[in-house]
């Protein structure tokens, strides 16, 4: 009988061992090492800035309007009209009405804005423009073990990553917070940035403001690995403990 106990427990012991795959509290919470009371002070001053494959909207005005017309062209819909779009191609270039190609990759909204006045300026053409820019594709795709992933509009210039995480619902029980990717192309290089949510460092990351088509991935934690195979596990478990409990009823029977 004292055998048949041991046996038992070598039973629990192993469907344990195939259940236990925990998450604890430290892998599910943000910024653990942030004290309280801790103030940490925001000198990050990023600007998103423009590069190949972006779309634009420009649009210029004076007090004098008609002048202005040449630079607004309006593309008439059923809905009524529509200013065009420009298109950064890969040269980092967009072709502008009377000035021709502009290079606008890797300015700011701001420098790009600077740099039409400046162009209006010295043909003489506009005096005291007021140019208007802003992103038509500003998008970033979140993935992953996330509540709602997908690919999201963002109407300002910058978004952080803890943004982006909230609008796709915030990570799932199962998403692991230690190891987010975020993929980031400009001007045909890829890159590959880490990082940590459950430590404070996250707001100096280099990618904690996400700039336009960014890439976020959450993968899976060890937890939902394990348990993508739940039937296949299940089956394991129930075929082990049958084999110790047969094995251990026989042993007992003929003892």
């Amino acid at each position: 009988m004292i055998r048949l106990f041991k046996t038992n427990q070598l039973v629990v012991f192993f469907i344990a061992l195939f259940l236990t795959s925990c998450t604890t509290k430290k892998d599910v919470v943000y910024f653990q090492n942030a004290k309280s009371f801790e103030t940490i002070v925001d000198t990050d001053t990023f600007k998103a800035k423009l590069k190949t494959g972006d779309v634009i909207s420009i649009y210029v005005s004076t007090l004098d309007q008609t002048v202005t017309q040449p630079y607004n062209i309006v593309i008439q819909s059923g809905n009524g009209g529509q200013l065009i779009d420009y298109l950064i191609d890969s040269e980092g270039n967009i072709d502008y009405p009377v000035l021709g190609k502009i290079k606008l990759a890797g300015l700011t909204i701001e420098d790009a804005k600077e740099l039409f006045k400046k162009k209006f300026s010295e043909g003489q053409l506009l005096k005291d423009p007021v140019v208007m820019i802003r992103f038509v594709n500003f998008r970033i795709t979140v993935a992953g073990e996330v509540a709602s992933p997908g690919v999201y509009p963002v109407s300002g210039e910058r978004i952080s990553i803890l943004e982006a995480l909230g609008m796709a619902g915030d990570l799932t029980i199962k998403g692991r917070r230690d190891n987010v990717l975020v993929v980031r192309d400009f001007n045909g290089a890829k890159t590959y940035t880490r990082i940590d949510l459950t430590s404070k460092e996250v707001f100096n990351s280099p990618v904690y403001y996400l700039t336009q088509n960014d890439y976020v991935y959450v993968e899976p934690n060890n937890s939902s690995i394990s348990n993508a195979s739940g039937d296949s596990r299940v089956s394991t478990i129930i075929t082990i403990t049958s084999f110790i409990l047969t094995t251990a009823l026989i042993f007992v029977t003929r003892n």
